[in-house]
């Protein structure tokens, strides 16, 4: 398989989806696995997508994306909440490491979610530090219901592209690359009894976000 030295944001991207495309039909080839790439990139490293998704266990970022050692900067929250130290991580990967691509990966039945969904419903909200991360979570729940999206998938979508103009409007380091044409920011749902990831929000990166059925 070809890879590309200086990926562009939408070159980061194809090879994102190329990768998920395999896996979903099962033909996984499994890049950058080896002793060989281990070796390769030891004294450093050079990512080509900054992944930004939930801690859900079904999300492992580097199987579903079908790649290997050294080609994503993985941050991972529950139900993908930004804090301070998300966004530095974040901009460590973009500023120093140079990825030309963000991702915001959300997914079905996501627990954070579904929370800020009960939350609101009946009241209740979780103890702890869990409440921090659903309290985070409400504002999107909230847009959705505004706007009169009142499904799953739809809270879902809403709550990823607010994530990803979270990460805009409080990063200008990340906001600068976008519109100097150099960093692509996307969300993408992934649905977790078939694989695929949906691309629902994108900015800097002339993708299509296809249509709500």
């Amino acid at each position: 398989m070809t890879e590309i030295q200086t990926p562009t944001p939408r070159d980061a991207f194809e090879l994102l989806m190329a990768g998920n495309q395999r896996f979903v039909a099962g033909t996984p080839e499994h890049p950058n696995q080896d002793a060989i790439r281990r070796t390769e990139i030891a004294p450093s490293q050079q990512p080509f997508a900054v992944l930004f998704g939930c801690s859900d266990s079904r999300l492992a970022a580097e199987i579903i994306f079908d790649r290997g050692l050294g080609d994503l900067f993985v941050v991972r929250t529950a139900g993908h909440v930004a804090g301070t130290e998300v966004l530095g991580s974040i901009e460590f990967g973009v500023s120093v490491l140079n990825a030309p691509l963000v991702v915001v990966l959300g997914h079905d039945s996501c627990g954070a979610v579904a929370a800020a969904c009960s939350a609101l419903e009946n009241g209740q909200t979780p103890g702890g530090f869990v409440r921090d991360v659903v309290e985070r979570v409400t504002p999107s729940v909230l847009a959705a219901r505004a706007s009169g999206r009142e499904k799953a998938e739809e809270i879902l979508a809403e709550h990823i592209e607010n994530t990803v103009d979270l990460l805009l409007e409080r990063s200008r380091v990340l906001a600068e690359r976008v519109a100097a044409g150099r960093l692509g920011v996307v969300g993408l749902s992934y649905r977790l009894a078939d694989g695929s990831a949906q691309l629902v929000a994108s900015r800097g990166l002339d993708a299509a976000v296809p249509a709500a059925s």
